[in-house]
């Protein structure tokens, strides 16, 4: 396939693809089962990854209705307009747009934040809500904390932890104004206060007077010369610069880290939390025991250890 983007589809006259009427002029229009069942196809034939779900998602929304109507209405025809929009849609997943991007927004987290995503920031994935759950189990009980942030993108992790940890001080900061510009829109739509701030990782950021007690990071961790195999819609369309770890992949982790360290940044019971690539745990706990901070990981749904915990030990 190439980087182009294809023509709009037209789906099939019938459910088997055949032209129908008496006459034996193609119908001009198609039920909601008929359209489901071709671009299912369509896309599973390209080796888009959930290709029943991506219809699903693509034809409700430009019907207006939810997915379970697709099938308790699967009969009903869907007038010009609706297919109109439909096949545009279609032709933005075909070019391998993320289904968010296309949607504009994505759930985060079991706390059900509901996040407005563009090609500006990264689509919220679920190795990233581990690391909330595991920030919230820790600072469970705390009067008050605050908490940093670094690298927001879209806000996922700072707003799903001010939605969880109300009284807490939660600052969240980025190198990208766009991004930024992202984040401050599902706060203020969320009605959550965060303290935003431009920054290349922490520099410019207040330190609070006793320190940080979490700073979570869901930094750049893709080596620069895998970016290019990656899945297309990584590689074609979601920002570069939020997945360019460097060389090795962790350029932009271990820099944080020497910042952390040289602003003795962390709270004296503080941690830092990571989120980084399936196969660079081991390397990241070494960065961290390196640095006088104690290291634990904590797997994903899939069992591999995507999250990496640094905590500076009191006193």
């Amino acid at each position: 396939m190439t980087d182009s983007t294809p023509p709009a589809p037209a789906p099939p006259n019938t459910a088997g693809g055949a032209a129908a009427g008496s006459s034996g002029a193609p119908r001009s229009r198609w039920s909601l089962g008929e359209l489901l069942d071709w671009t299912q196809a369509r896309f599973a034939e390209l080796g888009i990854e959930q290709p029943r779900l991506d219809a699903e998602r693509l034809l409700a929304r430009a019907i207006g209705c939810n997915r379970i109507t697709l099938y308790t209405d699967r009969d009903r025809l869907v007038d010009d307009d609706a297919r109109a929009r439909f096949r545009e849609l279609v032709r933005r997943r075909l070019a391998r747009e993320p289904v968010a991007y296309i949607e504009g927004t994505r759930g985060f987290h079991a706390l059900g934040l509901e996040l407005t995503v563009d090609a500006r920031v990264l689509v919220p994935r679920p190795e990233t809500e581990h690391l909330v759950d595991w920030l919230l189990e820790d600072t469970q009980g705390r009067e008050h904390a605050a908490i940093l942030d670094v690298g927001t993108g879209s806000g996922a992790i700072a707003l799903a932890v001010k939605h969880g940890r109300a009284h807490f001080d939660v600052t969240a900061c980025d190198v990208s104004p766009d991004a930024l510009a992202v984040a401050r829109d599902n706060g203020t739509r969320l009605g959550l206060t965060i303290h935003w701030v431009d920054a290349d990782l922490m520099q410019g950021v207040p330190r609070p007077p006793d320190g940080w007690v979490a700073i979570a990071a869901n930094l750049p961790y893709i080596a620069t010369d895998v970016i290019a195999g990656l899945a297309p819609e990584v590689a074609r369309h979601e920002p570069r610069l939020a997945l360019d770890g460097g060389p090795d992949g962790l350029r932009v982790v271990e820099a944080l880290l020497d910042q952390i360290v040289e602003t003795d940044a962390l709270a004296p019971d503080g941690a830092v939390y990571l989120e980084i690539g399936f196969d660079q745990a081991e390397r990241t706990a070494a960065m961290l025991r390196a640095r006088g901070l104690a290291a634990a990981t904590r797997n994903d749904y899939d069992g591999v250890a995507r999250i990496v915990r640094g905590r500076r030990a009191p006193g």
